[in-house]
């Protein structure tokens, strides 16, 4: 049998592994504080460029540079685990099947596993369980005193085009069912038109809408044709406010990529840079092996620090991710691997 890591190997991978505070069920109060956003500046934007044959040789050797294997493997897993959005977003989704979801949220990993792998002392959740608005309710309830907030994707998720005065009365609606957070989507029309006052307005809006409630932005990359006009999306969207940008609704036809989201990071570098806020990331849609997680944590770590490496600041769209991890882990501590359905989801 493959020798389990210890809770200090987590520590020493830079990977600690809680979630939430295990006495309170709430988030550490280092938190970030929420994004008060930036005054509307067009020359911030303008100066946007994207050098894309330096983009796609700095993603094209991140695999080969760093190999995280074995135990520090695992220990980056679980921590993957604590930054999963867990989700489920059919249109045959059923109260029962938020209901199961929610359960996996509060137990993603199978106890007897947890105490082989040497952490079983430690409370391991998902990030957040991510739903309609129709289940938001549901899912409250399901996750009640658990800690674990629930996003709901609003604004007419996943094309975006509802009225706008729609859009915000579904914000507002998910925030009173009781979701922390809300993952909106943009009109793609003011990217691709260039129309960024319109763009910025539509941002602000929508995080007056939520309130207290975090704001992820989703860009829809795979829309947005340039990754010029990703870094321009990625930089209007948090000086308006956004407290997350992510890639996408998961129904494009093309999700989150590893070259999309270096330039996103190195966006939220910059408006770190200049305005000390610290922005968070998603990257959603077509993130289901472990091995691509990985990918994600390192570019992470490469390009923001061990900071951004938090559920507070990082946060993977995902449903059968969490399988495989599970997979992945099993195999860690025993050498063979198990089916797929011995780890569904809901």
């Amino acid at each position: 049998m493959t020798a389990a890591p210890s809770a200090v190997l987590l520590r020493d991978a830079s990977v600690p592994v809680v979630a939430t505070d295990a006495r309170t069920g709430t988030p550490p109060a280092t938190a970030p504080q929420r994004n008060p956003g930036q005054p509307f500046d067009r020359d911030w934007i303008a100066e946007q460029r994207v050098n894309l044959s330096a983009v796609e040789r700095r993603v094209a050797g991140l695999a080969g540079r760093r190999s995280v294997k074995k135990d520090a493997q695992a220990a980056w897993l679980l921590k993957a685990i604590t930054c999963i959005d867990l989700t489920t977003l059919s249109g045959d989704d059923t109260p029962e099947r938020v209901k199961r979801l929610c359960a996996k949220a509060r137990q993603p990993v199978n106890p007897e596993l947890l105490a082989a792998l040497g952490v079983a002392d430690r409370r391991i959740t998902t990030g957040a369980v991510c739903v309609y608005h129709r289940f938001v309710g549901t899912a409250v309830d399901a996750l009640a005193g658990s800690g674990i907030p629930v996003a709901a994707v609003s604004t007419g998720f996943p094309a975006g085009l509802n009225p706008h005065a729609l859009k915000l009365k579904e914000i507002e609606a998910s925030v009173r069912d009781g979701a922390m957070e809300i993952d909106i989507v943009i009109t793609r029309e003011h990217v691709l038109t260039g129309n960024w006052r319109a763009l910025y307005d539509e941002m602000r809006d929508f995080r007056a809408a939520c309130g207290e409630a975090h704001v992820k932005a989703i860009l829809a990359t795979g829309d947005l044709k340039t990754l010029r006009n990703v870094a321009k999306a990625s930089m209007v969207c948090m000086m308006a406010g956004a407290d997350f940008i992510k890639t996408s609704t998961g129904k494009e036809a093309v999700n989150a990529t590893l070259p999309v989201s270096l330039v996103m990071l190195r966006l939220i570098r910059e408006y770190h840079e200049r305005s000390g806020v610290m922005i968070g990331y998603k990257p959603a849609g077509g993130i289901s092996a472990a091995k691509n997680v990985l990918d994600y944590q390192v570019l992470m770590k490469e390009e923001l620090g061990r900071p951004w490496l938090e559920p507070e600041l990082f946060r993977v769209g995902a449903s059968s991710l969490l399988s495989d991890i599970e997979r992945q882990l099993e195999h860690h501590v025993t050498g063979r691997y198990s089916a797929y359905n011995r780890h569904g989801v809901a």
